[in-house]
């Protein structure tokens, strides 16, 4: 009998043990179903690296003369899409799309005009905003053509169509919220805008928000602000010298002085011709990316390179480790384009240079090469995108 006994209680044990093991086993199975998502790190949080990145656009002057205006008008108002339909593609494949607009859109009420003193349609507005242009810069020379009551025109109208502009301002608190584009990839940039002056038409009195002047200590000052709300920092200054193809010691001596702040990228306007791309190395040996004039995107100006603008391509990386961030601008590219019209000026139209014919514009290729042999020749690892 005890050797019966003996038996059945290692018989029993065996079978405790199985159930025991079998129910442990059941036990990760089912932790295993119940959190599938949940992921495991040997790594700390603060030393995990993250990386996101952006892509940017930018166009320079849009210069609504009249027969740039008279040519989009139709039964029903202005439509100047069409103007654009060649560019369209460019201008909203990137994260960001940045313009120049020269000309205050105060609409027809006020009364449409040309040089010297320019009010546009609304509907400029409206096609730059269906073409995929995300931000307007509308501090220039031009601010104060038509006064305050077209640039509080034009700025009611930029916000009814969500457009963000910078440069020129409904009140001192517009002037006051830092103009900071979030995009979903989560790089935050902060947009700046100054002219050199507003061919001497003095602003009001009590009312410098209506448009940003260049003032080297000023620009310093909302340059620290806009470090401390954004990532990257791209200024736009209106200056240099009408229709000269090269920088002056001015613009130097200004784009040098923001580099030493830390900004990105600097973007010019104003010379109504291109000027050369460049890296400027700041007092930190931050590198920052410029356009000293991206030239005149759409206009009336008839000269050859008056017809030569271009779209500006550059990406932003943004490296986060911890607490620690590193922000990187690189690839530049840049893709010269033309306007064409009719000798009876009309069926206006900006063209990508390399789709140009030479009835379009004769000898296309050989001033396709001079333009780009210009843009590049600080930098030439200048991309120049052929789709």
């Amino acid at each position: 009998m005890d050797r019966v006994k003996r038996w059945r209680v290692f018989l029993l044990f065996l079978i405790t043990l199985f159930l025991t093991a079998c129910g442990v086993e059941d036990d990760v199975i089912r932790s295993s179903v119940q959190s599938p998502l949940k992921e495991v790190s040997l790594e700390p949080k603060e030393h995990q690296t993250y990386e996101q990145e952006i892509t940017l656009s930018a166009i320079g002057d849009i210069l609504i003369h009249s027969p740039v205006f008279k040519d989009a008008m139709g039964k029903s108002g202005y439509d100047f899409t069409p103007m654009l339909d060649r560019v369209k593609d460019f201008l909203s494949r990137s994260t960001i799309t940045i313009a120049n607009q020269e000309t205050m859109i105060g609409g027809v009420e006020l009364g449409l005009s040309s040089y010297p003193s320019f009010n546009s349609p609304q509907e400029v507005g409206d096609a730059l905003k269906q073409v995929g242009v995300d931000v307007v810069t509308l501090a220039n020379n031009h601010t104060l053509d038509r006064g305050e009551a077209a640039i509080q025109s034009a700025l009611k109208h930029w916000e009814t169509i969500d457009m963000m502009y910078a440069g020129a301002y409904k009140d001192q608190m517009d002037r006051e919220n830092l103009r900071i584009y979030e995009t979903e990839e989560g790089i935050s940039t902060a947009f700046l805008s100054y002219t050199y002056g507003t061919n001497g038409i003095p602003v009001p009195d009590g009312k410098d928000y209506l448009v940003n002047l260049i003032d080297k200590e000023k620009i310093g000052k909302e340059i620290q602000l806009a470090k401390e709300e954004a990532d990257v920092i791209v200024l736009s200054l209106h200056f240099g010298n009408e229709y000269e193809r090269m920088p002056n010691e001015v613009q130097k001596d200004l784009v040098q002085y923001a580099a030493d702040q830390g900004v990105h990228v600097v973007i010019g306007h104003h010379p109504h011709v291109l000027q050369p791309v460049d890296w400027v190395t700041g007092e930190n040996g931050n590198k920052t990316l410029v356009a000293y004039s991206l030239g005149n995107f759409l206009s009336n100006q008839q000269e050859l390179y008056q017809r030569i603008g271009g779209i500006f391509n550059f990406s932003v990386k943004k490296v986060s480790k911890g607490e620690e961030v590193d922000v990187e601008v690189h690839s530049p590219s840049f893709i010269p384009t033309y306007v064409t019209f009719t000798p009876y000026f009309s069926n206006y139209e900006v063209v990508p240079m390399y789709q140009l014919t030479n009835t379009e514009l004769s000898g296309a290729e050989n001033i396709y090469q001079e333009i780009k042999a210009h843009m590049s020749r600080w930098v030439p690892e200048l991309a120049f995108p052929e789709e």
